[in-house]
């Protein structure tokens, strides 16, 4: 009898599998600027582009639109094939009109999407200071936001953000522009699709539980019924993954092997 054939299902890493999830935020966005911010979120925006989303706007990570996506990790002087210049006001140009999608990091992020990437403890005396407010509250009011967090846990999904860099749902003026699309963690994604715009579980990675992500999350989320497992990558994606875009296995720094 001859060995089982081995496909994206049986040889997926999760580090893939939250690259895929990551690259599904940007389906539908067609001719939008994507700004990942992280090994998993670029690796999943150049995932996108390579095969869904073609018309996607990637950047060099400085100021160059580039026509093929690079690999991650890829040195200054990487042949790149480049179709326009993006300097930084013209990347505030765009990200004022709506044309830009980043998915950032959270170092803590409530139950309505308030992301905190600034200090922990109180404003008046932090515990530690982080990266501060960044683009956080620009990106929020201005242009679709999804967030990637690598290690889902209660002190990182809290209750109430320490300080509030990204504007959540519950602090939106009615009637205002404002999209936090999907959060995407090592054990699932989550997302606002609730009556009150309330974080809920939208799928799981292979190997996680309804219970495993209940208890990382320090708040109540929504539960449906029935929640499905994250999509995994397809063999074309898993080679491209592995070959075109992270051929130095990058990701698996950032998540670990499951």
């Amino acid at each position: 009898m001859s060995a089982p054939t081995e496909t994206a299902a049986t040889t997926a890493s999760r580090a893939e599998v939250c690259a895929v999830a990551c690259a599904e935020a940007w389906r539908g966005d067609g001719e939008m600027v994507a700004s990942p911010i992280g090994t998993i979120p670029t690796v999943g925006a150049r995932l996108a582009a390579l095969t869904f989303e073609p018309d996607l706007v990637l950047t060099d990570g400085d100021a160059l639109m580039t026509a093929e996506p690079l690999p991650v990790g890829a040195a200054p002087d990487h042949p790149k094939v480049v179709e326009g210049w993006l300097p930084f006001g013209k990347m505030f140009d765009l990200l004022w009109w709506g044309r830009r999608h980043v998915m950032m990091g959270a170092t803590q992020v409530d139950r309505f999407g308030n992301q905190n990437i600034a200090c922990i403890g109180p404003w008046e005396k932090p515990k530690a200071m982080l990266l501060g407010m960044r683009g956080g509250p620009g990106n929020t009011v201005n242009h679709t936001t999804s967030y990637w967090v690598p290690n889902h846990s209660p002190r990182v999904f809290v209750e109430t953000v320490d300080c509030i860099s990204g504007v959540g749902y519950d602090r939106v003026p009615k009637g205002a522009f404002h999209e936090i699309r999907v959060v995407v963690s090592n054990l699932g994604v989550l997302d606002f699709a609730t009556p009150d715009h309330s974080m809920r579980l939208r799928s799981l990675h292979p190997g996680v539980s309804v219970d495993d992500v209940v208890a990382a999350t320090g708040f109540p989320l929504t539960v449906p019924d029935d929640v499905p497992d994250s999509r995994l990558p397809t063999d074309e994606e898993l080679s491209l993954i592995r070959e075109v875009i992270d051929p130095k296995r990058m990701r698996d720094t950032e998540v670990k092997a499951a």
